[in-house]
């Protein structure tokens, strides 16, 4: 497989957070799950994935996801996945934290791959439900499934449950039991239902278990009932104004935070549920960043969907 080289080197300053590594990883902050750019000949684009990662340096985020949902992880080769990962790893500091997406369908094939992302350069893995086969995908199948995955990881493993693209939860009593593995140190949910992460939470008190929100529509609910961060899709946009809303829960500063959520809403909304990844890759070029074209069979927007769009963030006063 052909690495990128190492990214060029710019004028350009990083945020550092302290490092953690190992058992005690420590994910409090936020993670945009980052966007793949591609050519227009549907290529990975490297150089403009380190252009993004450069204007990316002043923003407090704690590190970045690598290989989620938003960098179109199922349309993307074996090969491509961990080149992205190398390429990521080298155009940012070791301080920033990478998560990258290494699930696969089957438990042998999510080993390797979690085994190669470390090679890569990975300090977690982000692994999500396997679905194909949902209806036997039972709280007995997938507490064994991640617990071979993290038996095996030289890394600390995050679970991912995200029902909107898989059609599967990850139970509850699967996280509960899940928890308590020595080398699974989190779980990011995209799922939305509060009542469940509030429980979680509770739960996983006694275990050095993290919870972070899987959708800036929810953020400060999350923080409310105690989750330690959020990796959003809207941050790929919007980062300062994430960084912000959670520094302001840290503050205990709920008034302003209510404020700033209810701004974000709408343009989150957009950019995930209601247009998925063209939008949220459009939305990155008018902030500055390159979105660009999204990998067959995803298409580009709609000329009504893209004055919808483009409503969705103006009247919440970000355009």
């Amino acid at each position: 497989m052909a690495v990128p080289s190492a990214p060029r080197q710019g004028p350009f300053r990083w945020l550092s957070t302290p490092a953690t590594s190992g058992a005690g990883l420590d994910l409090r902050g936020i993670f945009p799950p980052l966007t793949t750019p591609f050519t227009a000949q549907a290529e990975v684009d490297y150089s403009r994935l380190e252009e993004n990662l450069h204007r990316y340096a002043t923003v407090p985020f704690r590190g970045f996801v690598v290989q989620g949902s938003s960098g179109e992880c199922p349309y993307l080769t074996p090969q491509e996945r961990l080149a992205v990962v190398s390429c990521v790893r080298q155009a940012v500091p070791r301080d920033k934290l990478l998560l990258a997406g290494s699930g696969c369908e089957s438990t042998q094939g999510t080993i390797a791959m979690t085994v190669a992302m470390a090679e890569a350069g990975a300090d977690a893995a982000l692994v999500v439900t396997p679905c194909y086969y949902r209806g036997a995908m039972t709280s007995v199948a997938l507490i064994h499934h991640y617990s071979q995955v993290a038996d095996a990881s030289p890394v600390p493993v995050v679970l991912y449950s995200v029902p909107a693209n898989t059609g599967l939860e990850l139970p509850l009593e699967a996280v509960l039991t899940l928890s308590q593995h020595p080398n699974i140190v989190g779980l990011k949910d995209s799922g939305g239902d509060i009542t469940r992460l509030g429980l979680i939470v509770h739960k996983t008190r006694t275990e050095e278990f993290q919870v972070l929100v899987g959708s800036a529509g929810f953020l400060m609910a999350g923080y409310a009932i105690g989750a330690c961060g959020g990796v959003c899709a809207l941050a790929n946009v919007l980062g300062a104004p994430l960084c912000q809303l959670e520094r302001l829960c840290q503050e205990g500063r709920w008034q302003e935070a209510q404020a700033l959520q209810l701004q974000l809403i709408e343009p989150n909304a957009a950019v995930t549920r209601k247009f998925g990844i063209p939008a949220l890759k459009q939305a990155m070029e008018w902030f500055g960043y390159h979105g660009g074209p999204c990998r067959a069979p995803l298409r580009p927007l709609s000329e009504a969907q893209l004055e919808e769009l483009r409503r969705d963030f103006s009247i919440n006063g970000w355009l």
